[in-house]
């Protein structure tokens, strides 16, 4: 059996499993998922790496096998190859490999992070904003930023690690008054991937990318623009 195979149909199909499953193994499925997209750490290499990979796919093994047990009409044993093995993205491992558009990671997003952007539609776009530049809450908290401030975007990353998109921080690492300003009406803290989508997305108003009017004479604009828009909605 190919775990990520069945993870990735999983993730595909949440709408209809999420509401099979009892709340006790939808408890357990969320830790293996903690588990198997752990990513060991940035010392991770050698032995170690090694170690961390073997924990990893064991635990992924153990959460598709969940699945069958729970859910054996979807997930039980296939002799059709109802599964086949997912191909993963270039350069990537079997956690990001594809079934329908849906990748096992996509299930840790969905369980895991509790938001939607995943599939062949929005996980390009949550990928293409995790590869925005962007701040560790350890570095912001050593230079004496709360990371955890509301009105801040958080977004969670490969292996569950959170990252706060740069443009909200001044060279010291404090928050842009403006961003903050803006954050606040787009109600970052209750939808940071739609937050941050609007700030590295291009925008007909203002000409361009919003974040690349913070610190400028036309930063201005933006708080009113985005007062506009949430009036729209």
């Amino acid at each position: 059996m190919n775990p990520y195979a069945v993870l990735a149909a999983a993730a595909a199909r949440w709408e209809r499993i999420a509401g099979l499953l009892g709340p006790v193994p939808l408890e357990r499925l969320a830790g293996l998922l903690r588990e198997a997209r752990r990513d060991g750490g940035p010392a991770a290499t050698g032995d170690r790496a090694e170690e961390t990979g073997e924990r990893r796919h064991a635990a992924a093994l153990d959460a598709a096998e969940l699945l069958a047990a729970g859910l054996p009409g979807l997930f039980g044993p296939d002799p059709q190859g109802r599964f086949t093995p997912a191909v993963p993205r270039p350069g990537e491992g079997a956690w990001s490999a594809i079934h329908q558009g849906y990748s096992a990671d996509d299930l840790a997003v969905l369980l895991l992070d509790g938001h939607r952007m995943v599939g062949p539609l929005l996980g390009p776009v949550r990928r293409r904003l995790l590869a925005a530049p962007a701040m560790d809450p350890d570095t912001l908290r050593r230079a004496g930023t709360d990371p955890d401030t509301p009105v801040l975007i958080r977004l969670t990353g490969a292996g569950g690690a959170v990252r706060l998109p740069s443009f909200q921080f001044t060279a010291a690492a404090r928050p842009q008054p403006i961003v903050t300003g803006v954050n606040a009406v787009l109600a970052a803290d209750r939808d940071p991937w739609g937050a941050a989508d609007w700030w590295l997305s291009a925008n007909a108003w203002l000409g361009g990318r919003p974040e690349a009017l913070v610190g400028t004479a036309d930063e201005a604009r933006l708080l009113d623009t985005a007062r506009f828009l949430m009036e729209q909605e």
